[in-house]
């Protein structure tokens, strides 16, 4: 029987790509994204359903819940690059990049945390290199995913045996919120450089060790934080 699987931020590089092998491995995928006219396209490609939301909205959850609420696992794909000198930072930064990355999957997991008891389930947050490596100007989003990682190992202990809780760790790829790095191609090939498998992680890469992580191949895993980062955080 077909599971369902439940993608948040799913327009992205990881989401789409995690749908997709998601969905070609005979599994049902439920899209969420704020991009309607994307979400459309994927969920023609995927024959999947959809909803569209903001995780910075207030109601999301019960947005998203309004559209499914039987799912056997969910991946919150959502991120951001947030790079300044400390000194160039506010508190608000902060706040916000918590919103994203954090706030809101603590809130959509305790929205869907009954029903992955139930169906035995599991989640796959997203960390960052960054969060183990100390990079220059990262401290908002090293801080931010370094709670993502502290929040994994905690609710793989609360949530076992039900339901299973993993995080992939993630270098730069080439995506659309990298964008704006790497459209300069000195400055992408440098940092292509600096990993040990000299070049730049792509969505699939992300997104084949997450499709392993949210299905049964992967059901003696939990409480992990995978790098998926070119070696960069062990080897260089």
């Amino acid at each position: 029987m077909a599971e369902k699987y439940l993608i948040v931020g799913a327009t992205g590089s990881i989401g789409s790509n995690l749908s997709e092998q998601l969905y070609f491995s005979g599994n049902k995928v439920h899209l969420v994204g704020r991009d309607e006219s994307q979400l459309k396209i994927l969920s023609e490609k995927l024959n999947s359903q959809y909803t569209v939301t903001d995780v910075l909205d207030d109601g999301f959850v019960e947005k998203i819940k309004s559209d499914i609420s039987d799912i056997k696992g969910l991946a919150y794909c959502v991120g951001s690059i947030d790079l300044k000198p400390l000194k160039n930072t506010t508190e608000n930064d902060f706040n916000k990049c918590m919103k994203l990355n954090f706030y809101s999957a603590v809130d959509l997991i305790k929205g869907f945390q009954d029903n992955l008891k139930q169906n035995s389930g599991s989640i796959v947050l997203f960390s960052t290199v960054a969060a183990q490596r100390g990079f220059t100007n990262h401290s908002i989003i090293a801080s931010t995913k370094a709670a993502i990682e502290g929040l994994t190992v905690s609710l793989a202990a609360e949530f076992a045996p039900n339901i299973r809780v993993n995080s992939v760790a993630l270098s730069l790829s080439n995506s659309k919120i990298a964008h704006p790095i790497l459209k300069n191609s000195a400055i992408a090939q440098g940092i292509a450089k600096a990993h040990p498998l000299k070049r730049l992680g792509e969505g699939k890469d992300g997104a084949a060790l997450a499709k392993f992580l949210l299905t049964e191949e992967s059901s003696w895993v939990t409480g992990q934080i995978i790098a998926v980062d070119g070696g960069r955080s062990k080897l260089s």
